[in-house]
């Protein structure tokens, strides 16, 4: 590397020391988006929660981050993006501690809406920061980096917290943060320096309002969903009519607006606009299995929650292999061609998930969740390099904040949608299948003899292995489903702009549009 390309770049050593610190706010953010889910029925026996009321400890910090998420770039031009990320993770630092010292439900449940306000900024603007530090030729190393921190925590969270829960108490899952925050602070008061802030930057609050509001009523909607019937429901009803509003006012509001909260010209970068559809996409295809998995191998196959955690385990494994990879390959590699073996890697994973059976045994499981973990990463990595590479430095922390908050969009609507697919489905199936299970039916002597109709035991078990059945087939649709999203989502590759090789040497160089 030549010292023209370095120049105004922090020296690599303290590179090194920044990276590390912000990755550890990244990675205990990324965390706590799943790390919690486990210890679910470990909180609710402590704290005397009904079985709606504990899922608000979810929804709380999810909403609360969907809602502050849109804010983050705003706040880092006004006030330093340095000064933003310190005051992040002491914040969420101390409402990490609070949430594991809650003696009831309404504590915890406050304090997780504090760590999703403070915690909104961390994954953006650590991409954010990650950008300005480094050269452009190494901007596929550091993405490569970020992606392990924003890929990994949550799918990782699962099997952390169910050992966290187990061995300790489920007041670790939080606790665990406490020691993450420290370094994280102390790393970045040292060696990061404060970005260029802008003077006297007004904030456009009812364009903030609107889009924060509309997001947060559609998170509502989709986290509660499920538990509520969906529209049958009359709580669900408002909030998609508040979703739809709130965004119709919103997008009239940026586009007659003098100075929107979004600035248009960050869209009018098109491999910026497409990079951020990927990036819906990637959401769906990875949290909605990362969704779908445990309940299905827990409930289904009965697996307790830390063999769970260990056959979901190779799915990281697979995400840092190929993220090292894509990593140092981007540098010689069209980032299009990476992108586009990522999505076929990860559309061959939802076709031998749509194997599954309840017969089967884990060697499936890991093998398709190795090969997901690869197609993730290969997708990641040059996907967080392409969506910047054309856009103007001075559009970055708003970009980052609109990227994540756009994958964060699309794995809410992706888990939702395939939850609810796979209840519909099962109850479809069902009901097909009990059709067959009359006394004049001779496969049903056949396999079963001497079934008695008038035996509420036997009657019991065998509408329970129906339903497991039923269930699966539910599963099997859902990846179905995914398998098909992805094959959709490659065309889009197409009307991507690929990064351009200086004529001078082999480095990689990202020129602006």
């Amino acid at each position: 590397m030549t010292t023209a390309m370095t120049a105004g770049y922090p020296p690599a050593g303290v590179r090194r020391m920044v990276t590390a610190s912000v990755m550890a706010a990244t990675v205990m953010n990324s965390l706590d988006s799943t790390i919690a889910n486990v210890a679910l029925p470990h909180i609710q026996g402590s704290v005397s929660a009904s079985a709606d009321e504990i899922t608000w400890v979810l929804t709380s910090y999810i909403v609360a981050a969907a809602i502050c998420t849109p804010l983050t770039g705003w706040l880092a031009g006004r006030f330093g993006r340095r000064r933003l990320m310190l005051w992040s993770i002491v914040g969420f630092t101390i409402a990490s501690g609070l949430c594991g010292m809650a003696t009831n439900l309404t504590e915890i449940v406050g304090f997780r809406l504090l760590q999703g306000v403070f915690g909104a900024a961390l994954v953006p603007m650590s991409q954010a920061i990650l950008l300005d530090i480094n050269p452009p030729e190494r901007h596929g190393p550091a993405m490569s980096v970020w992606s392990m921190g924003a890929v990994l925590g949550p799918i990782v969270g699962p099997a952390l917290g169910g050992w966290l829960t187990d061995n300790l108490t489920w007041r670790w899952v939080f606790f665990i943060n406490l020691p993450i925050g420290a370094l994280a602070f102390a790393g970045l008061s040292l060696f990061l320096r404060e970005s260029p802030q802008r003077a006297q930057t007004r904030l456009d609050l009812f364009g903030f309002a609107m889009l924060g509001l509309a997001v947060g009523s559609l998170q509502l909607m989709l986290d509660r969903g499920q538990t509520k019937d969906w529209f049958s429901a009359t709580e669900i009803v408002v909030e998609a009519m508040l979703a739809l509003l709130l965004a119709y006012l919103f997008v009239v509001h940026i586009l007659t607006a003098r100075r929107p909260f979004i600035d248009l010209a960050l869209f009018a970068n098109r491999n910026f606009t497409l990079g951020s559809i990927f990036g819906f996409f990637l959401g769906v295809l990875v949290f909605s299995v990362l969704a779908l998995l445990p309940p299905m191998l827990e409930g289904l196959m009965h697996y307790p929650v830390v063999l769970t955690g260990l056959v979901t385990a190779p799915r990281g494994v697979g995400s840092l292999i190929a993220m090292m990879l894509a990593g140092r390959l981007i540098k010689r590699v069209d980032a299009r061609l990476l992108i586009l073996i990522g999505f076929i890697l990860s559309a061959w994973s939802m076709y031998r998930m749509s194997a599954f059976s309840l017969g089967m045994d884990e060697s499936l499981m890991i093998w398709s969740g190795f090969i997901q973990g690869l197609g993730t990463g290969m997708i990641f990595v040059p996907l967080s390099t392409i969506t910047f590479a054309t856009l103007d430095p001075r559009f970055r922390n708003e970009g980052a904040a609109m990227f994540t908050l756009i994958r964060n969009i699309g794995s809410a609507i992706g888990i939702s949608v395939l939850q609810a697919m796979t209840v519909r489905n099962t109850a479809t199936v069902h009901a097909r299948l009990v059709e067959g299970v009359r006394p004049d039916n001779p496969v049903l002597a056949w396999t079963a003899p001497g079934l008695d109709f008038h035996a509420p035991d036997q009657v019991a078990r065998i509408n329970a292995a129906i339903t497991n059945q039923a269930a699966m087939v539910g599963y099997i649709d859902a990846f179905w489903a995914l398998f098909l999203v992805t094959l959709l989502a490659i065309p889009l590759l197409l009307f991507l702009r690929g990064p351009r090789r200086s004529r001078d040497g082999d480095d990689l160089h990202l020129h602006m549009d």
